[in-house]
């Protein structure tokens, strides 16, 4: 009994420590303006709970990234087109991209610290990795696309958080016309088909 509630103790305090990140990163804007202090106030927690929850300051960027990212996740793994699994491969792949752009430009600054907080290489980042595994999986089901796995690649580049924060912020181009632009390149590449001396797998 004392295992289960303490089990209990540390769902409860994970959520409450989610749940005020979240506050407070709506707040102030910017993730790098919040440290783990604040956050563990916000949430009436030790910051000894919150680190052994986390790990550090990363490990709680990417547990909020995937709390606000799990709607997505939700309607790619069973939800109905244009994202869900029934959808025409043709048609999917520039709505799973479409996806991540939006998402990035809903959270600009906490993606962008994410894709900065590793210190490893970003394409091995849990969270990456999970992104190119899907739209690889996608692209190898579109007939005469060759080299899913560097297509994805490239297909992802697009939706870097650091090349949309500079479209966004530097160049300042809307949402409406970076999606249509995105729309444009992801439907360009997938007419291409395979380059000139090579042949379908």
């Amino acid at each position: 009994m004392p295992e289960r509630r303490s089990r209990k103790d540390a769902a409860r305090n994970q959520v409450a420590v989610l749940e005020a990140a979240d506050t407070l990163f709506a707040r102030r804007g910017s993730p790098e303006d919040i440290t783990m202090s604040d956050v563990a106030a916000a949430a009436g927690v030790g910051k000894g709970t919150l680190f052994r929850a986390f790990g550090d300051r990363a490990g709680l960027l990417r547990a909020l990234y995937e709390t606000r990212l799990e709607p997505i996740r939700e309607a790619i793994a069973a939800g109905p087109p244009p994202l869900g699994p029934t959808t025409p491969p043709q048609d999917r792949v520039p709505a799973l991209l479409d996806a991540v752009l939006c998402f990035k430009l809903d959270n600009r600054r906490l993606a962008l610290a994410l894709e900065e907080s590793g210190s490893s290489s970003p394409y091995r980042a849990e969270h990456y990795e999970r992104w190119h595994r899907l739209l690889r999986a996608v692209l190898e089901q579109i007939p005469g696309l060759t080299d899913s796995d560097f297509t994805a690649h490239a297909l992802l580049a697009a939706t870097r958080a650091d090349l949309i924060e500079h479209l966004a912020a530097e160049e300042r181009i809307p949402r409406e016309r970076m999606r249509a632009q995105l729309a444009s390149f992801v439907t360009g590449v997938l007419a291409s088909g395979p380059p000139r001396g090579t042949t379908a797998e």
